[in-house]
C-alpha cells in the first residue's frame, strides 16, 4: 500500500496517532468534537493506512510516535507543530494556544515531548487500538 492507494478527500486532513494510548484516544474524541468544518480524518499509526504514511514519507517512529497531521496537498507536521495546526481549526479558546506559535518549535516541542514520554504512566495504554463506534466510523481509515 502507498499513499495514492490510501483514498484522502482533497478537503480532508489526516491525524496520525497512537492508538493504544488513553491520552491519544481521548484527543482524538476531543478533536472529532470540535471540528466544525468536518476537515479530520483519523488514522492509528499502528494501522497498515498509518504504516505506509510514515513509511512513505519516510518518518523515524523512534523519535515521533504520538501525533502526526498529514495535509495532502501541502506537507506533513509533527509534535507540537501539528497539535497547533489542529487546534487553529477551532474556534473560541482554542484559538487563545496559538499564541505558542511565535514560539520556537524547539521549545514548544520539550514540553511536548516530556508529556509524550510521559503519557502511558499517566494516562494509561489500552491492549488494542481504539475501534470507533458504528456512528464515528467514516471518520477514521482503516
Amino acid at each position: 500500500m502507498t499513499i495514492t492507494d490510501i483514498n484522502i478527500p482533497k478537503n480532508k486532513k489526516l491525524i496520525l496517532f497512537d492508538g493504544v494510548c488513553n491520552l491519544c484516544n481521548d484527543s482524538v474524541l476531543k478533536v472529532i468534537k470540535y471540528d466544525k468544518k468536518n476537515m479530520f480524518l483519523f488514522t492509528a499509526l499502528q494501522s497498515e493506512t498509518g504504516q505506509a504514511i510514515i513509511n512513505e514519507l519516510g518518518i523515524d517512529t523512534a523519535s515521533i510516535d504520538s501525533i502526526i497531521l498529514y495535509d495532502p496537498k501541502e506537507a506533513y507536521y509533527i509534535k507540537s507543530v501539528a497539535a497547533l495546526k489542529i487546534m487553529n481549526q477551532f474556534s473560541g479558546a482554542w484559538k487563545l494556544m496559538q499564541i505558542f506559535s511565535i514560539l520556537p518549535d524547539g521549545f514548544n516541542n520539550f514540553f511536548y515531548d516530556y508529556i509524550a514520554r510521559n503519557r502511558y504512566k499517566w494516562f494509561g495504554k489500552k491492549e488494542s487500538c481504539m475501534i470507533p463506534t458504528p456512528e464515528l466510523k467514516a471518520k477514521f481509515l482503516d
